[in-house]
């Protein structure tokens, strides 16, 4: 993410609503830029964001999420995602989130980026980690998760992003960050390091 420049200096802030993950300021400020302005901000814990990857297949596969979207009010492809809890290591959410929508763990873990949902107004950052070497386990979802998962080959998810067909943000700026490091990404010889990856592959639905 960009390199911090001097803070804003805050005149007066007022909780306008507090919710489950995340509360509503009203903040009025003098920004470093000398304007001063009242701003609405949400303000969230953060979040983790898993690439999980079957590296066990030829043409390696995606772990992708299919779940209904109330804000959007359609059904999204997505990666696992999920808020960090106060005190928890962004790791360790990455790893409780995988387990909780997929059942799935990862024997090999990396960091990949991180950047703003949408920094005019949410302070929400997202921090995506690349899994690999996964192990089938027992979802273990919310109440109000009803979450399908799916194994589709990675060069069918680039066609996926490239024709609109992923819509969810979060999952397009990770992808984007894995077609441009696959090559570098260190993985079981001969497998996801060195995989050929060819388009107009079928999606594995499992």
């Amino acid at each position: 993410m960009p390199t911090r420049v001097k803070s804003a200096r805050t005149l007066t802030s007022k909780i306008v609503f507090r919710g489950r993950v995340f509360n509503v300021v009203s903040d009025k400020v003098e920004e470093p830029n000398g304007v001063t302005a009242q701003r609405e901000i949400i303000r969230h814990p953060g979040s983790v964001v898993v690439l999980a990857i079957d590296d066990s297949w030829r043409i390696p596969k995606l772990l992708l999420e299919r779940q209904y979207r109330y804000a959007a009010n359609q059904v999204m492809w997505e990666l696992p995602a999920g808020h960090i809890d106060p005190g928890e290591e962004r790791l360790a959410a990455a790893k409780r989130e995988l387990l909780e929508e997929t059942g799935y763990t990862a024997r090999k873990w990396r960091r990949a980026l991180s950047f703003y949902a949408s920094p005019g107004f949410l302070d929400e950052a997202m921090h995506v980690f690349l899994a690999i070497g996964l192990t089938k386990g027992e979802a273990q979802p919310e109440d109000d998760e009803r979450i399908t998962v799916h194994f589709v080959p990675l060069p069918q998810v680039f066609e996926m992003a490239a024709w609109g067909k992923i819509g969810d943000g979060k999952t397009l700026a990770s992808l984007f960050w894995l077609e441009k490091n696959l090559r570098r990404i260190s993985a079981r010889p001969g497998n996801l390091r060195n995989a050929k990856l060819r388009p107009s592959m079928r999606a594995d639905d499992e």
